[in-house]
């Protein structure tokens, strides 16, 4: 029994998790159907009289998805929970944590960042999970990396469809401020730490194969380059929104 814990909460020696696989789509398209379910009952949701409670249930769950990372390092010290790695500096994370107050508060602010953070940052974990190379289906940290991710997605689009939340191009200047103290926070961190650290990719390439491997590895260029990239992602995230709100104003306009 013990050695089935171990196993289970451990990781393998050889890459177990491929990219464009079933176990790579089957989590992000079981998210999909139920965001689509969302939208499809959203007025009965606003409705009932359990709406809190679902959104309470949503944060719990996400906190929950969150915390379980670190517990398992604790469980196992040979996973090594050092804090090269393993401090909670991550937009994933933070992002995690905040939608979690955003859905049980129903936050402004916060979902103005948690939109932005979620879909510019964490799409590339969803598109390239790197981490979980040595963690396939059978292990835990499959299971708690993708609730971790796509339960954000959930949430976010939950404000979206069932209490109309959106954002503005004042949401975009909050998350944008909100990612550069982060990164700050990140830079002086891997300094600090030394070699080894990487947090939020701004030292080196990831060791296994990721979306991210496209960045030069020399740091002002790096810099740069994530800098320009992640503007375009912002304006790519709000351009729907744009888009709307232009045809609203011509559609409003007398003929």
């Amino acid at each position: 029994m013990k050695e089935a814990i171990v196993y289970f909460l451990g990781e393998g020696e050889t890459a177990e998790f491929h990219y464009f696989t079933l176990a790579h789509f089957m989590p992000i398209l079981v998210a999909a159907a139920v965001i689509f379910l969302i939208y499809r009952t959203r007025d009965k949701i606003a409705d009932s009289k359990r709406e809190k409670t679902y959104r309470l249930i949503l944060a719990f769950l996400m906190i929950l998805s969150d915390m379980s990372y670190y517990w398992r390092l604790v469980a196992l010290p040979e996973l090594g929970p050092n804090p090269l790695e393993h401090l909670p500096i991550s937009v994933c994370g933070w992002a995690i944590i905040m939608g979690s107050y955003m859905v049980a508060t129903k936050n402004q602010t916060l979902f103005d960042i948690t939109y932005f953070w979620l879909l510019c940052g964490s799409v590339f974990a969803l598109i390239t999970p790197a981490v979980l190379t040595y963690a396939g289906p059978t292990r835990f940290r499959y299971y708690q990396f993708w609730s971790e991710h796509l339960l954000g997605y959930v949430a976010i689009f939950y404000m979206i469809f069932v209490h109309k939340m959106r954002p503005t191009w004042r949401s975009m200047a909050k998350s944008y401020v909100a990612l550069a103290v982060l990164a700050v926070i990140a830079y002086c961190t891997n300094r600090m730490l030394g070699p080894g650290a990487n947090y939020l990719f701004m030292s080196e390439p990831t060791e296994t194969p990721s979306v991210l491997d496209i960045l030069p590895p020399i740091f002002a260029v790096r810099l740069a380059a994530m800098i320009i990239v992640i503007s375009a992602l912002f304006f790519v995230t709000y351009l729907p929104w744009y888009l709307k709100d232009k045809k609203a104003k011509k559609a409003a306009l007398p003929q």
